[in-house]
């Protein structure tokens, strides 16, 4: 028997099929191979959080808001220069604190200051973010670093001074941004780390807070506050523009309210100074300005910084506390730590 002739001749028996690539021809599925016109030079990723003409512009669209913030500024570095390192000190507790409740570890002020000044209140609960909030206060009171990898180690500490690389190829990629001001630079520095997978979840939001602070700060300021009426500066994100934007804007309220905080501050002393003037004795002068420039203050550094005996030095702050000047902070019989009532 005969097999069926087909109904159409396959005379093409020879022809290439779909999957037969013919010699010397590029297969069709295979991306285009660009002609070699010249060296390839590298390029920003299109999702790049430092790309220097997108700073630059939204720093062009916020000149006037830059230059506002800069006087205020400006004008806080003055009242802490008036005031001494005492001023710095309150201020980094604030601002510190108030980080960590934007971190979620929620940390008072008083809280944060008990521990830095004496060791209170770790084994408590939430005794991890106390000690990540001191680690941030330490860090913004502290002397001021020259150049982005400097800063960098000092905010890493013994790892950052290990790890030099890592520090140099932060400062590369600000490189960019680095004649720009220094509220800019701040936050360019303060989103790239955000973006960074080389530091641990629970210290990244933190540590790019304090960095940014640190960096952002100008004028003879430590570092340039940011949460203290909240956290819109820390919070923006979408384009370079809607990030700088509510950056500069959270940061100008926050340096306003430092200022009132100082200036209430000084409205104490003023009133300490008048409603002891009846008191003989150096020691309740000397005691007002200790607790002026010390947040915190036990029995044993009052008499430290005053050089009076510790019977003078508990009985003049019982008579504080009894006019409304002074409060005392742990509610304890012993060990007791006093505060001023600002």
């Amino acid at each position: 028997m005969k097999p069926k002739a087909p109904a159409i001749p396959d005379d093409d028996l020879d022809l290439p099929g779909p999957y037969d690539g013919a010699a010397g021809d590029d297969l069709w599925f295979l991306p285009e191979v660009p002609e070699e016109s010249g060296p390839v030079l590298p390029t920003v990723p299109q999702g790049a959080l430092v790309v220097p003409e997108s700073w630059r512009a939204a720093e062009a669209g916020l000149a006037a808001e830059l230059s506002d913030l800069a006087f205020d500024a400006g004008r806080l570095a003055e009242r802490q220069r008036a005031a001494g390192q005492g001023a710095v000190r309150r201020l980094a507790l604030e601002e510190a604190a108030a980080f960590s409740w934007w971190t979620g570890d929620r940390i008072g002020a008083d809280r944060l200051a008990l521990w830095l000044s004496y060791r209170i209140g770790a084994a408590e609960e939430g005794g991890e973010g106390l000690i990540r909030t001191a680690w941030a206060a330490r860090r913004l009171m502290g002397p001021p670093s020259t150049g982005v990898a400097a800063m960098v180690g000092d905010l890493m500490g013994a790892s950052g001074q290990s790890d030099r690389g890592f520090a140099a190829d932060v400062a590369g990629a600000l490189a960019g941004v680095a004649g720009l001001s220094a509220v800019t630079r701040g936050c360019a520095a303060f989103h790239l780390w955000r973006s960074l997978d080389e530091r641990p979840d629970h210290l990244r939001e933190l540590e790019a807070a304090v960095l940014g602070a640190r960096m952002a700060g100008q004028g003879g300021l430590a570092f340039l506050p940011l949460a203290l009426t909240g956290f819109g500066a820390l919070t923006a994100s979408g384009a370079v523009e809607r990030r700088l934007g509510p950056w500069v804007q959270g940061a100008h309220r926050a340096v306003l309210a430092a200022l009132l905080s100082l200036e209430r501050l000084a409205a104490w002393r003023r009133r300490a100074e008048a409603e002891t003037a009846d008191l003989t004795g150096r020691t309740p002068a000397r005691l007002i300005a200790a607790l002026a420039a010390q947040p915190m203050l036990g029995a044993g550094q009052a008499g430290s910084e005053t050089g009076a005996s510790r019977a003078a030095v508990l009985r003049n702050l019982d008579l504080l506390v009894r006019r409304d000047l002074v409060r005392e902070v742990t509610g304890q019989g012993r060990f007791r730590v006093w505060a001023a009532r600002v």
